[in-house]
């Protein structure tokens, strides 16, 4: 069954319900008298149905129109409820922003950036998706997150990648160990000290620009600890179990009182670090400040 008419027609029809003439009707829902006259009459026909009897004097519901009348009128009180109901859902409904980044930069960077956003965007709510860096461009380009931050890895297609900072990685020990005192260490001392060595799994992207770096050098540390996370990998570190070669933003700030990170040579080990969106999609005013924010952080 089709059905011939739409939501102003019954706006009309319970108009001259509560109006009692067309004129009068016909001004409260802003049309000429011939237009309005003309709604209602395809109203009628489309429901093959007399709703109003018509005198020079007078107009009144018919005995259909009064029931239909009934039925209008909880049609639109529902429809009205519904809608201040989602209206009063919108003006309590907490703005949410999703950033997916590799843990290793939710220590300091991220955490950075996300407390200067707080103060600017107390309202706003931000989840931080901090996974893998493949699983962080599923996040992006499925739409489960607003951006990512994350390091050059596989392309995608649905992903733009915006290069910010090439960041090295740093040899991590407690502060009293003797490669704290100097400036910069190689692998070959690493290796000549015997100092027990911490590696994340084979299956961290980490680990896989390590290995790559470290293709075809004979000095490569024996590894005494393997853990799954840079951050259990700072654990043991902490706990004078060794050294690891870590990014540096997994590091904490240099007022540590326990850990800090030293540059490592030859070979020097690095990731570019930068910032993913999903392509042709437009972030939110929210979710697009954040993103400037974290650009500006990098490149200052």
């Amino acid at each position: 069954m089709n059905i011939n008419f739409d939501l102003n027609d019954l706006i009309a029809f319970r108009a001259i319900v509560e109006c009692g003439s067309f004129r009068k009707a016909a001004e409260a829902v802003h049309l000429s008298q011939p237009a309005y006259s003309r709604r209602i009459d395809k109203l009628e026909r489309a429901l093959g149905v007399r709703l109003l009897e018509r005198t020079t004097r007078r107009v009144k519901l018919t005995a259909v129109g009064r029931e239909f009348e009934r039925k209008v009128r909880a049609v639109l009180d529902d429809l009205d409820h519904a809608v201040l109901g989602i209206r009063g859902a919108a003006a309590t409904r907490v703005e949410r922003v999703t950033v997916a980044c590799v843990p290793s930069a939710v220590h300091y960077h991220v955490s950075n950036a996300l407390q200067r956003f707080r103060e600017k965007h107390p309202r706003v709510q931000v989840a931080v998706f901090d996974a893998k860096a493949n699983e962080v461009r599923s996040a992006v380009a499925q739409g489960d997150a607003d951006f990512g931050f994350t390091f050059v890895s596989a392309e995608d297609d649905d992903v733009d990648f915006l290069p910010l900072i090439k960041e090295p990685f740093v040899l991590a020990c407690r502060r009293d160990h003797p490669f704290a005192k100097l400036e910069k260490v190689s692998w070959a001392q690493v290796v000549s000290t015997a100092t027990p060595f911490i590696a994340v799994a084979r299956t961290s992207d980490n680990r896989l620009i390590v290995d790559r770096a470290l293709v075809g050098v004979a000095a490569r540390p024996p590894i005494a600890y393997e853990v799954q996370s840079g951050t259990a990998a700072l654990g043991l570190v902490e706990a004078g179990l060794g050294v690891a070669a870590l990014p540096a933003m997994a590091m904490p700030g240099p007022e540590h009182s326990v850990l800090v990170g030293v540059p490592l040579v030859e070979p020097s080990v690095s990731r570019t670090m930068g910032l993913i969106r999903r392509r042709n999609r437009a972030l939110s005013g929210s979710a697009q400040w954040l993103f400037d924010l974290f650009t500006r952080s990098c490149l200052s």
